[in-house]
């Protein structure tokens, strides 16, 4: 049997286009011994996929020619495994392909939550890193001014809600007035500046005009340097990613204020991945759980039909086109 894969083509030397990848049909893979056959259902799209582009980060980098790399939930299709039966789901790094045959010692069946893309937005790697990091990293109080940018992506608009639940002031980053109306009379922020409309160092400190104790980064570069600049003396930094530098030329300088400011202000910068935490994820599944089942928290979901529109997908959610967790939908 066939199976369809989405090949990187080329790696990109500027922005990433769809023309860098390629559709192929590949043979359908037969798992070996201790192995299982996936069949893909929803592949998750992040930014992270671009900055695999660029070198090896906490996974090997992609060269031209490879299947595209990014995890999916998946369906168990044939098991030779003990540790898994067909029926059973996985969130795998699949690539972008209908099959993939991986060690099934390495997998974990993922518990039985309805709707099932739930398992890639908030049960599963969006809404853990905005948890750990919000909760573990930023340890934020009651009272205290949260700042979060890429606000209305897959993790900064679970960020902002569940810093409200923990009783903060919170304050969103992103681009353009009708995300900006979306945080606040959707999702509850208290203010929201939007980084197209000018100043945005500006519009932080007016939005925070005793500054700021938490800022969680998703976006590195000048809106990060806005808020170091903004921080509270003894602030916290919470850094998730830097989706302003993965697409494109890097930017001409890095963040001024640094270190200067770090030491002034005795600030903490923690990075972190969503893997540092794996001995406390059934704690926080079950608290995410009862956040969206109370209605507390609001999950939202860009849901693209179809693995060939899988590139095109990318360069949007790179553009910042999508409101919360965007992913492809394969079978």
């Amino acid at each position: 049997m066939a199976n369809r894969q989405i090949v990187l083509e080329q790696l990109p030397q500027g922005k990433l286009m769809p023309e860098h990848f390629r559709l192929v049909e590949g043979e359908r893979p037969t798992p070996g011994d201790g192995e299982v056959l996936l069949r893909t259902r929803y592949i998750s799209l992040d930014a992270a996929n671009r900055a695999w582009m660029q070198g090896a980060t906490y996974r090997a980098a992609l060269a031209a020619g490879d299947v595209m790399a990014g995890g999916a939930v998946a369906e168990v299709v044939e098991s030779r495994s003990p540790n898994l039966a067909p029926g059973d789901m996985v969130f795998a790094d699949t690539g972008w392909q209908e099959y993939a045959a991986l060690p099934g010692g390495r997998l974990q069946k993922l518990p039985d939550f309805k709707p099932v893309t739930h398992l890639i937005s908030v049960y599963g790697v969006a809404g853990l890193t905005a948890y750990f990091g919000l909760l573990e990293c930023g340890k934020p109080q009651p009272g205290e001014t949260v700042v979060v940018s890429a606000a209305a992506g897959s993790v900064g608009s679970l960020v902002g809600q569940i810093a409200k639940i923990k009783g903060c002031k919170v304050v969103g980053i992103a681009g353009g007035s009708e995300k900006c109306a979306w945080l606040t009379e959707e999702l509850g922020f208290d203010a929201a500046v939007d980084y197209k409309a000018g100043d945005v160092r500006r519009a932080v400190r007016a939005a925070c005009p005793d500054g700021i104790d938490v800022y969680f980064d998703n976006v590195g570069g000048d809106i990060f340097e806005a808020c170091l600049f903004n921080m509270k003396n003894f602030g916290r930094i919470a850094c998730c990613g830097a989706v302003s530098q993965y697409d494109g030329t890097a930017p001409p300088h890095g963040p001024r204020g640094v270190p200067g400011l770090i030491v002034t202000k005795r600030l903490t910068l923690r990075g972190f991945i969503v893997s540092d935490f794996d001995d406390k994820r059934d704690q926080a599944l079950a608290e995410l759980k009862s956040w969206v089942e109370s209605g507390k928290l609001k999950v939202l979901e860009d849901v693209i039909e179809g693995l060939e529109n899988a590139p095109v997908a990318l360069v949007g959610l790179l553009a910042g086109e999508n409101r919360g967790k965007r992913m492809v939908k394969v079978s």
